[in-house]
């Protein structure tokens, strides 16, 4: 039956709903809608009509909240009754940078409380930037039973012994995954309360963690968990220890290691080589740390398969970075340090054709005295060899609007460019003109680009051109830029797709904030700090808007000044949780 007859044979009126009930048996559509998995994709399912929200309602079994105040826990519940994944982020992202006051907020208790009544099947949680304390962490261990999941990245507030609850209870662990948190390491015992039965590991990764862990519970655990394959250890962990856990588990196919400056008799050597080698699946290396040249070969036979290289713990030179991206001829993804300099970078650009995100670190970013680094010389060579990069964080000391130009004519499909100037309002250092003219062409060339950061000199022209040009971005950081309210208003009306803006040290004023009232509903969030907004101004902006949450920090109880201010959307109303530091505004 085509689809006109199926119209013409139904007798429900002519409303969308109606026609999705005919059209769309509740069975088929649940079935259709499981196999959907992109988060877009099930909002706009969801706004169809009444049934298919039902529908999408019924099967979501993954949700991600990019803003833990913008919905209340009771409220997603409510939403999703069949959740089993959960993705929450907490703090702004300027918390990365000690811009956000200690003692903020974005407790997970609260939610982890609400999701043990109404989730008891909770499977998997992934926290970022948010407080998370020892007791959550036993409480999460304790209250889901067939709990598997958990990485905290960024996060703040718990130690090792949080870790040993989780351990000790999640019987189906399959993912344990800890990233640049602010914790405790109490003692190294906690890889110890695995039970000796426990086999389902699958992710382990503590690189982060800085005291010693216990090594002899490492390799059990390791030899259990026949699974395993991401491994990502301390900088603890010596190259003998490392190629003892290597021959227990050649099935890796993530590996961070610990230390590589241990010195290696020439059997170890042999043996660690050959560790390597037998790791045939093996794509991700992370790690290195202190890595000295002398042992880098160990790594040349498992090189060739290596899709993702992260030598951002490695202070490698020139000469022993070139060496190494020979052997490494798939490589997709590279992180590296400054200290590689622009010859090294022209080695990126000869041996890795395939690139297609680069991010390369400062190693001394505050010692602005240093001389060694990148400029734009490494940057021009990247891009005339990796005609597939789309993605750059680039910190360097020195640039141009020509050498930005040329980037991107021969890279024009970036979707991230993050170009990070480390001398504050750096003009081009040839011609002494301000960059507009090279983020101007990275706004016209790169029509596909999301995100956004700018730096050295920009005048109001920078962000005339973003206005004009980034109709696909979504999120722009600015710093130390700008010259009046006129330019962050043309972004907040140009840039139609755009859902965070994140400002610092910029001279825009109550106009600027005032100009995004259109704009403000349909964004995740604005953060400004260190700008010229006044408290008066931010009382506007909530009296207008009241379906945002305007929040302000200031440093002190003195003037009108708003030192720090948050805005964004939220359908739970203003926080309860707000400590006496930041004030809340509403109409």
């Amino acid at each position: 039956m085509d689809l006109k007859r199926m119209k013409d044979s139904s007798n429900s009126s002519d409303s969308p709903e109606s026609n999705c009930v005919s059209l769309f048996p509740h069975e088929v559509l649940e079935s259709v809608l499981s196999l959907v998995t992109s988060h877009k994709d099930r909002s706009s399912v969801s706004l169809v009509c009444k049934d298919w929200y039902e529908a999408e309602r019924s099967t979501r079994r993954h949700v991600f909240i990019g803003n833990c105040y913008s919905v209340s826990p009771e409220i997603v519940a409510r939403r999703f009754p069949k959740l089993q994944r959960v993705t929450l982020k907490g703090k702004p992202r300027f918390s990365d940078f000690n811009l956000v006051p200690e003692n903020w907020g974005a407790d997970v208790q609260q939610w982890l409380r609400v999701f043990a009544a109404a989730y008891p099947f909770l499977e998997e949680l992934r926290l970022k930037r948010m407080t998370v304390t020892d007791d959550s962490l036993e409480f999460l261990a304790t209250s889901f039973p067939n709990f598997k999941a958990l990485s905290l990245l960024s996060c703040d507030g718990f130690s090792t012994s949080g870790l040993a609850a989780i351990a000790t209870n999640c019987k189906n662990l399959t993912e344990l995954d800890i990233q640049e948190n602010d914790m405790d390491d109490n003692d190294g015992g906690w890889l110890s309360c695995f039970p000796e039965n426990f086999t389902s590991l699958e992710v382990l990764n503590f690189a982060s963690l800085q005291t010693d862990v216990s090594f002899d519970a490492l390799e059990r655990l390791v030899s259990r968990c026949k699974s395993l394959r991401v491994l990502k250890v301390n900088k603890n962990i010596t190259l003998e220890q490392l190629q003892r856990l290597l021959v227990q588990a050649p099935q890796l196919m993530e590996l961070g290691t610990g230390s590589f400056q241990q010195e290696l008799t020439p059997q170890q050597y042999t043996e660690l080589e050959s560790a390597f080698r037998n790791c045939r699946s093996l794509h991700t290396v992370s790690g290195l740390w202190e890595a000295k040249s002398l042992y880098l070969p160990v790594l040349y036979p498992a090189c060739a398969s290596l899709t993702f290289l992260n030598l951002s713990y490695a202070t490698l030179r020139c000469t022993e970075l070139a060496k190494l991206l020979t052997y490494c001829t798939n490589l997709k993804r590279l992180w590296v340090l400054d200290t590689v300099g622009d010859k090294g970078l022209e080695a990126v650009g000869s041996c890795c054709p395939f690139l297609e995100e680069l991010r390369v670190f400062p190693a001394e970013p505050f010692d602005l005295d240093i001389r060694h680094g990148v400029t734009e010389s490494g940057f021009l060579a990247v891009s005339a060899g990796c005609r597939k990069l789309h993605y750059v964080l680039y910190f360097c000391r020195q640039m141009t609007n020509a050498a930005v130009a040329t980037v991107v004519q021969n890279c024009p499909h970036f979707t991230h460019f993050r170009l990070c100037i480390m001398s504050l309002r750096q003009p081009d250092y040839l011609t002494k003109e301000p960059m507009d003219e090279a983020f101007g062409a990275v706004v016209r060339t790169c029509t596909n680009l999301q995100r956004l950061a700018v730096s050295g000199l920009l005048t109001d022209l920078t962000f005339e051109y973003i206005g004009k040009f980034a109709k696909n971005l979504e999120t722009l950081s600015v710093a130390f830029a700008g010259g009046s309210d006129w330019g962050m208003q043309c972004v907040l009306d140009g840039c139609p797709k755009l859902r965070k803006l994140e400002i610092r040290d910029c001279p825009f004023g109550n106009g600027a904030l005032l100009s995004g009232l259109a704009k403000y509903e349909s964004m995740r969030s604005l953060w400004m700090s260190s700008c010229n907004v006044t408290l008066n101004g931010c009382r506007l902006l909530a009296r207008e808007m009241p379906r945002l949450n305007v929040e302000v920090m200031k440093d002190d109880g003195g003037d009108d000044h708003a030192d720090k201010v948050y805005v964004y959307r939220s359908v739970a109303g203003p926080r309860k949780d707000a400590p006496p530091f930041v004030l809340t505004l509403w109409s």
